[in-house]
C-alpha cells in the first residue's frame, strides 16, 4: 500500500514540511493499517517541527486523526477490517495511511463523522482531563481559559460550564468572542483591548479566580498568576508563545501560596481504561450533540505548511485539520 505523508528532515519553520510517498507495508503484531481519513493539527506538532520538543530525524510529523482500518495484523483482538477508529497519540499520522498499535485506537460511533472524531481525540480528551483530572471542577468554581475561541480553548469552556463553573475567557478579536460567547463563557476579555489581569480581578470583585487554564506560555504565565484566588490553581498546558522563563518558586507563597501544574494528556491516558473512558466521554457527548466540536480550517495534506502557518499565526478559531 502506497501512501503520502508529511515528514520532517530537519527542524524549523512551517518549510521543513515535506510531502513524500512510500509503501506502507504489512501490520505487525498487535497493529493495524489504517486508511486515514482526515489527520489532527496541534501546537505540540509545531514544538516537534521545530525541535522545542526533541525527536530523531527524520520523522513523520503529526499525532492525531481518524480513518478505517483495511488490514489486522496477528493478536490485534477486537478490531476488524472496516472498523472506524481514531487516536490522538499515534506517531506520523500527518499520512494517508499509517499502521497503529491497538493500544492507541478506539471506535468511533456512527454518529460521528470521520472529520469530527479526527478533530476531537486529542484536545477533546486534554479538555476533558483538565475539567475532571487535573482538578476536580465543582458547580460555583470560577475559571479563567485563555485562547477561548481556539480548538482545545472551545471544548475547554463547554465542559466547566458542563461541569457548572462560572468561565472568564480570553480572545483577540470580536469573531472569535463571539464563539468564546457561543461555547458558553460568561465573560470574555479582548486581551488586545485590555489587560485580562486587572479585568478579571475587577469582574471577581479583587477575589480571583479558582483555577487559570493557559495553553500561551510565556506571554501570558504573570498575568495568570496575577489572576489566581489564594490558593488558586495555574494549569499550564501549552506554550504557544514560547516556553516560560525560570521562576522563583518562593513567589508562589507571597502571591497567596498558589499551586502550577504542567501536566500532558499521556499521564492522563496512562492505562488502557483511561484511554477509553476519556474517547468515549467525548465522542458520545459529540454523537449526543452534547458536545460541539467547531472546524475551524481545512487543508490538503500537502498543504501542512501552511495548516501550521495558519495554526501558529492565530488566524484560526476552532480545529484545524489536514485531508489526505
Amino acid at each position: 500500500m502506497k501512501v503520502q505523508e508529511i515528514t520532517v528532515s530537519e527542524c524549523g519553520g512551517p518549510e521543513a514540511l515535506q510531502l513524500e510517498e512510500r509503501d506502507l507495508g504489512d501490520p505487525g503484531i498487535g497493529q493495524v493499517r489504517i486508511r486515514t481519513r482526515a489527520c489532527g493539527v496541534n501546537y505540540i506538532d509545531v514544538y516537534f517541527r521545530t525541535g522545542a520538543y526533541p525527536r530523531p530525524l527524520p520523522f513523520v510529523a503529526g499525532l492525531e486523526g481518524a480513518g478505517v482500518i483495511e488490514a489486522v495484523g496477528p493478536h490485534a483482538d477486537g478490531f476488524e477490517v472496516g472498523d472506524r477508529v481514531s487516536w490522538s497519540s499515534v506517531p506520523g499520522s500527518y499520512a494517508s495511511g499509517l499502521i497503529a498499535p491497538i493500544a492507541s485506537i478506539v471506535r468511533v460511533p456512527d454518529a460521528v463523522p470521520d472529520d469530527v472524531a479526527a478533530a476531537a481525540m486529542l484536545q477533546g480528551m486534554t479538555a476533558h482531563y483538565l475539567v475532571h483530572g487535573t482538578r476536580d471542577t465543582q458547580p460555583g468554581d470560577t475559571a479563567l481559559v485563555h485562547a477561548a475561541a481556539g480548538g482545545a480553548g472551545l471544548l475547554l469552556v463547554q465542559l466547566l460550564k458542563a461541569a457548572g463553573a462560572t468561565v472568564f475567557g480570553t480572545c483577540s478579536t470580536e469573531e472569535k468572542e463571539a464563539l468564546a460567547r457561543g461555547a458558553g463563557a460568561d465573560h470574555v476579555i479582548r486581551y488586545t483591548e485590555r489587560d485580562f489581569a486587572p479585568e478579571v480581578r475587577q469582574l471577581t470583585q479583587g477575589r480571583g479566580v479558582d483555577v487559570v487554564y493557559d495553553s500561551v506560555g510565556k506571554d501570558t504565565f504573570e498575568g495568570s498568576l496575577a489572576c489566581l484566588r489564594p490558593r488558586g490553581l495555574l494549569v499550564l498546558f501549552g506554550q504557544s508563545s514560547g516556553a516560560v522563563p525560570p521562576f522563583d518558586l518562593g513567589r508562589l507563597n507571597g502571591m497567596g501560596s498558589l499551586f502550577v501544574t504542567r501536566p500532558s494528556l499521556a499521564h492522563y491516558t496512562q492505562t488502557r481504561e483511561e484511554l477509553e473512558m476519556r474517547a468515549a466521554v467525548v465522542l458520545d457527548a459529540i454523537a449526543e450533540h452534547r458536545l460541539d466540536i467547531r472546524i475551524g480550517a481545512e487543508f490538503p495534506l500537502a498543504d501542512a505548511a501552511d495548516a501550521h502557518r495558519a495554526l501558529e499565526g492565530r488566524t484560526t478559531a476552532g480545529k484545524v485539520l489536514l485531508l489526505p
